[in-house]
This record gives C-alpha cells, sequence and structure tokens, in this order.
C-alpha cells in the first residue's frame, strides 16, 4: 500500500513538471514516426497538458496544506493573529488615553 501511495506521488509530481515544449516535442515525434494522426496528437497534447495543469494544482494545494501543518503545529503566529493583536493594542492605546486624560 506504501509502495502505491509513492508511486502514485511520484507519477504525480512526474505529470506536474511536464513541460507544454516537452509534450510538443513528445506529439511530434509520435506524428513523424506515424504513431499518430494529427488530430490525435492535438488531443493527445491537449489531454496531457491539462493532467499537467490538474498535477500542478494538486501538488501546490499539498504542499500548502503541509506548510499550513508544519506552521500550525510549531505555533506561529498567523497574520489573523497579528492582526488581532494590532487591533486589540490600538484598544488599550486609546483606553489608556482616555483614562489618562480623566485623572
Amino acid at each position: 500500500m506504501i509502495e502505491l501511495i509513492k508511486k502514485s506521488m511520484l507519477m504525480s509530481l512526474g505529470l506536474a513538471f511536464v513541460t507544454k515544449e516537452k509534450v510538443e516535442e513528445l506529439a511530434s515525434e509520435f506524428i513523424e514516426k506515424g504513431k499518430m494522426s494529427g488530430t490525435e496528437s492535438k488531443e493527445f497534447f491537449e489531454e496531457l497538458m491539462k493532467k499537467s495543469e490538474d498535477s500542478s494544482k494538486k501538488v501546490e494545494d499539498q504542499i500548502t496544506a503541509i506548510v499550513n501543518d508544519t506552521l500550525k503545529k510549531l505555533n506561529f503566529a498567523t497574520q489573523e493573529d497579528i492582526s488581532e493583536i494590532k487591533q486589540q493594542l490600538a484598544e488599550l492605546k486609546l483606553s489608556l488615553e482616555k483614562s489618562g486624560e480623566s485623572t
């Protein structure tokens, strides 16, 4: 099971980083060797590019999730946390200034 997951992940990474030029080169090779017609080549190209884009997005989402999870485990402050603290400090400062004026 672990081996299957590894293979799937590596395959996803491989597809994610297939360049447009490489796919075009491969499609041209197939046409030249007579293994594929121009129409089939175009469909092949479009399908591979779609899969590559989908894989890239999946890899990006997985990396983002891993990084966010790691940051959460490390207990780092998020932008939201910092904004909330800034707001609380501003309110505290205003409160202190008001209490200083009334004395």
